[in-house]
């Protein structure tokens, strides 16, 4: 099954998160929910959990920080070989929050 409009706009923008840095889901709802009129934290987890595995998956969290569900692991390594900054298991957002045009 091909990817709709809103996950190749979801999938596009994760692409373009720079190494080091995170977006959330929310944030990246919010973003394409601008240029598609729809959208949510949750639909952007779906488009992440069906078809993320050819983006940088690891680079987006929940809005507090916490890693993709049954992928902290991963994640975590992934991020941390980044030099991204931890508190316990979760990223620390105000020191990595990545917004297009930064």
């Amino acid at each position: 099954m091909e990817p709709s409009e809103y996950a190749e706009a979801v999938l596009e923008l994760v692409e373009r998160i720079p190494p080091g840095r995170v977006m959330s889901y929310g944030m990246i709802a919010e973003l394409v929910r601008e240029s598609t009129g729809r959208g949510s934290a949750r639909t952007v987890g779906t488009v992440m959990a069906r078809y993320g595995g050819g983006v940088p998956w690891h680079r987006v969290v929940s809005g507090a920080g916490r890693l993709p569900p049954g992928h902290e692991v991963e994640a975590g390594a992934r991020l941390r070989s980044e030099g991204v900054p931890f508190r316990g298991e979760r990223v620390e957002l105000d020191a990595v929050r990545w917004w297009p045009g930064e």
